[in-house]
């Protein structure tokens, strides 16, 4: 093929001249054109790994706390027996329209992994068992229903809004929380993730709960909702964050000022409260550092509904 090349070569007349033009060319414009992408590759990887799809889980999850209640068919309901599973525990009431809009999900959920996943619904707002029997009859709950005493929604967090979930691994650690109506494709994601099962191209990542799963952790965040920070010096920031989490607020929610600014975020009483604090730490000529809170990162508050004493 080459021999027949260079014989050709040897021979061509002023036509096979323009035809050899045309072809170097075209290679010229091919080479420019991969030399191009060549050079935006990277480009183009990075604008797909940012619109790639992404899940998140706690870094260092705390152990889920552990309850006993009674079903409604009498049987006990508790985390203990679904060791080894993948659980999610729904809080939740019949008269919530988001509530009643994602049962159908959480049914069918149930169903497709029935043998790894454990879902329990804790009923909440809500103690006419007979309603509720009916409701979960109607809607066909295939899982564990039971009603949430107000010790168990404090040690949860308070449930600020409804639905809320919390998910757990198999060994029984919150490694995620959603308030609110989820998308039921998020929930099978998460799943099957901490089921070690296939999950397409969807990126994992890690955080630090400062707040955002258990309320307890609001000490380790370094920024909370609507308190503006920026101003501050790092000596004067850990004085305030060390203040944040040592005085309580006075709105009856039974949480310090951190917490409460995590939990919600429309809070009068805690608003003042840090603003006078800062107030007085900007106007002092030297504060001295106190306790270091841990660095972290922003958290979402939840809606502004309190926890039933």
């Amino acid at each position: 093929m080459f021999v027949r090349l260079g014989i050709s070569h040897r021979l061509c007349s002023p036509m096979d001249d323009a035809m050899k033009l045309t072809f170097y060319r075209c290679a010229l414009l091919r080479y420019l054109v991969a030399s191009l992408l060549l050079c935006f590759f990277p480009l183009l990887v990075s604008a797909q790994q940012d619109n790639q799809p992404t899940i998140r889980f706690v870094r260092n999850p705390d152990p889920a706390p552990e309850f006993k209640l009674a079903g409604l068919d009498g049987k006990p309901v508790t985390l203990a027996d679904s060791k080894g599973k993948v659980v999610l525990v729904n809080f939740w009431a019949s008269w919530c329209g988001p509530c009643r809009a994602e049962i159908p999900d959480l049914v069918e959920l149930q169903k497709k992994y029935k043998d790894r996943l454990q879902i329990l619904g804790l009923v909440v707002d809500d103690e006419d068992l007979d309603a509720i029997k009916k409701f979960a009859a109607r809607f066909g709950i295939n899982y564990p229903v039971a009603l949430a005493t107000n010790e168990i929604r404090l040690q949860y967090g308070g449930i600020p809004a409804l639905p809320t979930s919390f998910v757990l691994d198999s060994e029984g650690r919150v490694v995620q929380k959603h308030e609110g109506l989820r998308d039921p494709v998020l929930y099978e994601t998460e799943i099957r993730s901490l089921l070690g099962l296939p999950i397409g191209n969807v990126k994992v990542e890690t955080f630090e709960d400062t707040g955002e799963i258990f309320l307890k952790n609001a000490d380790r965040a370094t920024e909370l909702p609507g308190v503006d920070l920026s101003k501050l010096t790092p000596e004067q920031k850990t004085v305030a964050l060390h203040k944040f989490n040592a005085e309580s607020c006075t709105c009856d929610c039974d949480y310090t000022l951190a917490q409460c600014r995590i939990y919600d975020r429309d809070c009068k009483t805690s608003k003042a409260a840090v603003t006078k604090i800062l107030a007085a730490i900007t106007a002092a000529p030297h504060a001295a550092p106190a306790s270091a809170a841990q660095p972290a990162s922003p958290v979402a508050s939840p809606s502004p509904e309190k926890p039933h004493e």
